[in-house]
């Protein structure tokens, strides 16, 4: 049997970042509060706080005074900086660098006077970290869209702008933008809608390189944390390509996997899977291959 690992798979430059600085905090320092998951990934996570990392909550994080705290890749909304400063934490800020140009483009357009009166939409998922992190940006005045039946809920009779959680599918949120424009021209008012164009090229591209390298095996091996939207999302892109896809966390659950016969077997993940972890998952299909 070939098995092979997706080289575009596994960490983005922001999980990348956020990791690596939490381990130089560790090593030097032994213990280091993260404000939620640092990502969604439970594999890493468990590897990450067994050498140090306390995850917290958000009403953990609001009793906490005198420490240190890491903001993840997904970045917080104002009023997590705002506890910080009245607690004396000091936060050590491992948002990802496109989120956080996201995050100042509609902080920007909800301070301006002249969009007073105008919506802002977001393509992302409800209660998302990202998603919770840009509403923040907007006073929380904002309509988050999950789903296309969802955008009954705009006022068609009052402008809009439309922006994206970085990691959403490219299609799904064009496919979005022709629809919401639809309904606006459909209302004589055409004009009144505008988008900008914030999805991640890095994570988006993704898709079509998994698309590739799925097509190229008789079996694929998805590795993802059910947690990961991002990792759902190209498990589904995958299966489209590879009906013979296997989501899986655990090499516990190579178990049972009807993978025998195969002549290739693909692993791949999401941007919050770990190299290490895909790497696992090979080692334990080779030596069941030798034995």
């Amino acid at each position: 049997m070939r098995i092979t690992i997706d080289e575009n798979s596994g960490f983005c430059f922001g999980v990348i970042h956020a990791i690596r600085t939490a381990e130089e905090y560790l090593q030097a320092h032994h213990t280091l509060y993260c404000l939620g998951d640092i990502v969604h990934n439970n594999e890493e996570v468990k590897r990450l706080t067994d050498i140090g990392l306390r995850v917290i909550t958000p009403e953990q994080f609001r009793t906490l005074h005198d420490t240190t705290v890491l903001i993840r890749a997904h970045g917080e909304p104002p009023e997590t900086y705002r506890i910080a400063r009245e607690n004396r934490i000091i936060l050590i800020d491992a948002t990802c660098p496109v989120v956080l140009k996201l995050q100042q483009r509609i902080h920007d357009f909800h301070l301006s006077p002249e969009n007073r009166d105008k919506q802002i939409l977001i393509f992302g998922k409800k209660g998302h970290a990202e998603v919770v992190g840009l509403m923040g940006q907007a006073d929380n005045q904002v309509l988050v869209i999950s789903s296309f039946e969802e955008i009954d809920k705009i006022d068609y009779s009052r402008p809009a702008m439309l922006y994206s959680q970085t990691t959403q599918s490219l299609e799904d949120y064009y496919r979005l933008i022709d629809c919401i424009q639809s309904r606006y021209d459909a209302c004589g008012h055409g004009e009144m809608f505008h988008y900008a164009d914030t999805i991640c090229r890095k994570v988006a591209n993704r898709a079509a390189q998994i698309t590739e390298f799925a097509r190229q095996h008789d079996a694929i091996l998805f590795v993802s944390g059910e947690k990961s939207s991002n990792g759902l999302y190209l498990y589904d892109v995958c299966r489209k390509a590879n009906p013979n896809t296997h989501l899986v966390s655990h090499v516990s659950q190579l178990e049972g996997l009807p993978l025998e016969g195969m002549d290739s077997v693909g692993i791949c993940g999401a941007t919050s899977t770990p190299m290490w972890l895909m790497e696992e998952f090979k080692a334990k299909l080779e030596a069941k291959e030798k034995s």
